[in-house]
């Protein structure tokens, strides 16, 4: 197992392609915490893992508040013992022209992602010093770390910004092993992307046929979306990655929507 003995800490983990990495990690060996704003959700995801014979903690944790990420990090700290993994993956969308975007909403995006992004880096990376193992730190960007799209200029804004965060992270934890880098999926069908399709149609007054074919789709070679398999795959290999020959790197996924 890849991650054997490991500890991974991973945000908005109830769901989606959170839920996803949180299943995989926990196959490979890592002790997984369920860290997501719906508790509920949490509590029932790590009993799935706890159940398969896997140890999970299910915490309540809002991203955007310090005292709460400092909190949930101890706390799994306390329950297994260090901090190996991040994965930082809470996000949400909201769809708006700028001219209409509020500035609440803004704010509300750049804080969720980026905020959310520093906040828990900030309070793993003492422990991961600290250890003196290493680590590895994980960023769900997106292609729109790399690309615009109309509708999403706080979701763009805050995607490209992951990628000065994971550079930065990379030189400062190089010397002590600890690897930072940010996956960039595709669409993937999940929750928040399902919720995007009336959205998009609606203000680009066409079908939500059209959104998946003609917006969503229309750059990747086969017409597929990305799957949260497929993302949990490439957090497996930054997660288990040996050494910093990889760090402070970006990656895509998304059937050749975005390339380099």
């Amino acid at each position: 197992m890849q991650l054997s003995g490991k500890v991974a800490f991973i945000t908005g983990a109830a769901s989606g392609i959170g839920k996803q990495i949180a299943e995989l990690f926990a196959v490979e060996g890592a002790s997984v915490v369920i860290a997501d704003l719906n508790l509920q959700a949490a509590q029932q995801a790590a009993a799935q893992i706890t159940a398969s014979g896997a140890q999970a903690l299910a915490i309540e944790v809002d991203v955007t508040d310090e005292d709460q990420v400092n909190a949930g990090v101890e706390a799994a700290v306390k329950a297994f013992g260090g901090i190996d993994i991040l994965v930082s993956n809470a996000g949400i969308q909201i769809i708006q022209p700028v001219q209409d975007l509020s500035y609440a909403d803004w704010k509300k995006m750049l804080a969720i992602h980026l905020d959310g992004a520093f906040l828990t880096t900030k309070a793993c990376l003492k422990h991961m010093y600290a250890q003196g193992r290493g680590g590895s730190i994980i960023y769900m960007g997106s292609v729109h770390s790399k690309e615009a799209s109309k509708l999403k200029a706080p979701y763009v804004t805050a995607k490209h910004g992951l990628l000065g965060l994971a550079k930065t992270v990379a030189k400062e934890g190089g010397s002590a092993g600890i690897h930072a880098n940010v996956i960039c999926p595709g669409f993937v069908r999940t929750p928040l992307v399902d919720k995007q399709i009336p959205e998009q149609a609606k203000e680009l007054g066409i079908s939500e046929e059209d959104v998946i074919q003609k917006v969503m789709l229309k750059d990747t070679v086969d017409g597929e979306f990305t799957s949260t398999e497929d993302v949990a795959r490439v957090a497996l290999m930054f997660a288990a990655f040996p050494s910093n020959a990889l760090t402070g790197q970006s990656l895509m996924v998304s059937h050749g929507w975005g390339m380099e």
